[in-house]
C-alpha cells in the first residue's frame, strides 16, 4: 500500500460520499463545516503521544507532552527516550506504567519488532495486530494511528468516549452508545468510517450544537 495521509481534499470528498448517505452527517457538516484533518508523521513521534495521552484530558495530556519533549531536548526518538531515567519521567508525568509501555514501544521500535517504516505496506487488521502486540497498546491505539498516521479513510477508533458522544448528540440519542453498538451503528458509513471519525469529534466539541439531546436531525422531509 502507498502512505497517502488523509488530507483536506481526501477528507472532504470521503465526507461529501457519507454526506450522501447519511442525513444527520449531511446536517453537521451544512451546519459546522468540515473538521481540520489530523494529520501526523508515522513513526515512534507519533506512536509515543498516544499511550502518554491514555486515559488523560486532552488539557493533561498536552502538559505532560510538553514536559517529556523538554526532556528528550525536543527531538522525539527513541534513543531520546531510553536515555531518560525514571525519575525524569516521573517528574514529566509519566505514571510507573506508561514509562514501562514507552520504554517497550521504543525498544521494540530499534529491535526491528514494530518495523514502523513498514507499517503502511500493512493492511488495517495487520497494523492492529502488531501495535496491540505492543504492552499498553490497545485497539483504540492502533485504530488512531491508522487514522492520524497512516490515513487510513475508514479507521474508527470506536472506544474513544469522543466519539460515543458526539455520536450520541449527532442522532440526538438518549443515551451514549458502547463501543461495541457504535461500530454496528456506523457499518454504513464503510468505506469512510474514518472521515466520519473526524467529523463526531467536531460534533463533540462544537460550541454551536444544540443542547445534549437534540441532534443535528435535519428538518424533515416535506
Amino acid at each position: 500500500m502507498t502512505l497517502v495521509p488523509l488530507d483536506r481534499s481526501r477528507l472532504e470528498a470521503a465526507l461529501e460520499a457519507l454526506a450522501e448517505r447519511d442525513r444527520e452527517v449531511e446536517a453537521a457538516l451544512a451546519r459546522l463545516g468540515p473538521p481540520e484533518p489530523r494529520v501526523r508523521e508515522p513513526g515512534f513521534a507519533t506512536l509515543l503521544p498516544i499511550v502518554v495521552a491514555q486515559q488523560l484530558s486532552t488539557k493533561a495530556a498536552a502538559a505532560i507532552w510538553a514536559r517529556l519533549e523538554r526532556a528528550m531536548g525536543g527531538a522525539c526518538r527513541p534513543e531520546a527516550f531510553l536515555a531518560l531515567g525514571e525519575a525524569e519521567l516521573r517528574a514529566a508525568g509519566l505514571s510507573t506504567r506508561k514509562i514501562a509501555y514507552g520504554r517497550g514501544l521504543a525498544e521494540a521500535v530499534l529491535d526491528g519488532r514494530l518495523p514502523v517504516d513498514e507499517l503502511h505496506r500493512l493492511d488495517d487488521e495487520e497494523v492492529v495486530a502488531r501495535i496491540t502486540a505492543l504492552a499498553g497498546f490497545g485497539r483504540w491505539s492502533a485504530e488512531i494511528y491508522l487514522l492520524f498516521a497512516l490515513g487510513r479513510v475508514d479507521a474508527f477508533p470506536a472506544d474513544d468516549l469522543g466519539l460515543q458522544a458526539g455520536f450520541q448528540r449527532l442522532k440526538g440519542l438518549d443515551r451514549r452508545p458502547s463501543a461495541r453498538a457504535l461500530r454496528e451503528l456506523v457499518a454504513h458509513w464503510a468505506p469512510w468510517r474514518g472521515a466520519g471519525a473526524l467529523l463526531l469529534w467536531r460534533v463533540h466539541g462544537a460550541a454551536t450544537l444544540e443542547p445534549a439531546g437534540a441532534g443535528l436531525r435535519p428538518p424533515p422531509a416535506p
